[in-house]
């Protein structure tokens, strides 16, 4: 029987770490989500990006803790589309990150 997950992380634990840390360190992070927009657009052009963004972000922004952002939320909803591989890099790039600054990480979760 295939599990059914409430929200898109939930299948993966480095991606619910990671949107964790994103809810709980939103300034400390912020730099690197930049980073991972810009690393982005690279791929597909900064048009590309924000023609995605415009289809699926939501008609009311602030109903999520990440919509009064749009750095972070921008970061989260390409999160979720991207593929696994890059996922899993762009988790472990805010972690790292977030080391570097000082910031203790569990890294049993």
């Amino acid at each position: 029987m295939a599990h059914t997950y409430k929200r898109w992380y939930d299948h993966d634990p480095l991606l619910m770490q990671v949107i964790d840390l994103l809810r709980a360190y939103p300034n400390e992070l912020k730099s690197q989500a930049e980073i991972f927009l810009k690393k982005v657009e690279e791929q597909v052009s900064k048009e590309a990006v924000d023609r995605f963004y415009e289809m699926v972000k939501p008609m009311i922004l602030g109903n999520r803790w990440y919509d009064s952002d749009p750095i972070l939320s921008k970061t989260v909803e390409l999160l979720r589309v991207v593929p696994e591989e890059i996922q899993k890099l762009a988790a472990d790039n805010f972690i790292n990150a977030l080391k570097e600054s000082g910031v203790a990480i569990d890294e049993n979760r």
